[in-house]
C-alpha cells in the first residue's frame, strides 16, 4: 500500500514529466559528493530540476503522464533524472561543461526525452553543441536585419554620391 510520502512524490514527478521541455537521464555512478553537489549546482544555475528517485516510483509517475512503458528501459540502475521547462538543451549544455571538469566522475546520459519524442544517448551530443535558445534568436535576427542593412547602406551610397553631384554642379555654377 503506498505511504502518503510516495503518493507526493509520484505526483510530483508526474508534474515535473507533463511540464518539462526536456527530461535527461542520466547514469552517475562514480560520483563523489563535492562532484554531486557541483553538478547539482550546476544544473540550478541553468535552471534545471536534477532529482534522483526510485525507478518504481519514476516509472508509475511516468506512466501516468502518459508515456505508457516506453521509459522502463531507461530506468534501470542508479538513475538521476534531469527535468527543465524552459530552454530543453540546458541540460545538455550541463552535461558536456561537467563532463569536461570531472574526468573521473562518470555522468552518462543514457537516453532522452526531447519535447515529447524520446531519443537514445547520441542525441545529446548533437544538443550538446547548439547553442542557448538566446543566442539563437539573436543570430536569427542578425540574419533577418542583415538584408536591410545593405539595403541601408546602398541607398545611403547613392544618396551622398547624387548629392556630391548636386553639390559640384552648384559650384561651377557660380
Amino acid at each position: 500500500m503506498p505511504t502518503q510520502q510516495k503518493t507526493e512524490i509520484i505526483n510530483d514527478l508526474t508534474q515535473k514529466f507533463q511540464n518539462s521541455t526536456g527530461i535527461y537521464f542520466t547514469r552517475y555512478s562514480g560520483m563523489n559528493v563535492a562532484q554531486a553537489t557541483e553538478l547539482r549546482k550546476q544544473f540550478r544555475e541553468s535552471e534545471v530540476c536534477y532529482f534522483v528517485s526510485k525507478n518504481t516510483l519514476t516509472k508509475i509517475a511516468a506512466n501516468n503522464a502518459g508515456f505508457e512503458d516506453k521509459l522502463d528501459e531507461l530506468l534501470s540502475g542508479q538513475i538521476g533524472i534531469a527535468y527543465v521547462s524552459g530552454d530543453p538543451t540546458a541540460p545538455a549544455r550541463v552535461i558536456r561543461n561537467f563532463e569536461k571538469e570531472n574526468k573521473n566522475a562518470t555522468l552518462e546520459v543514457v537516453g532522452m526525452v526531447f519535447e515529447g519524442e524520446i531519443f537514445g544517448p547520441e542525441k545529446y551530443k548533437e544538443l550538446a553543441e547548439l547553442p542557448s535558445r538566446d543566442a539563437l534568436l539573436s543570430m536569427f535576427v542578425g540574419t533577418l536585419n542583415q538584408p536591410m542593412s545593405k539595403l541601408v547602406g546602398t541607398l545611403s551610397g547613392a544618396m551622398s554620391k547624387l548629392s556630391g553631384v548636386l553639390t559640384s554642379l552648384k559650384e561651377n555654377k557660380s
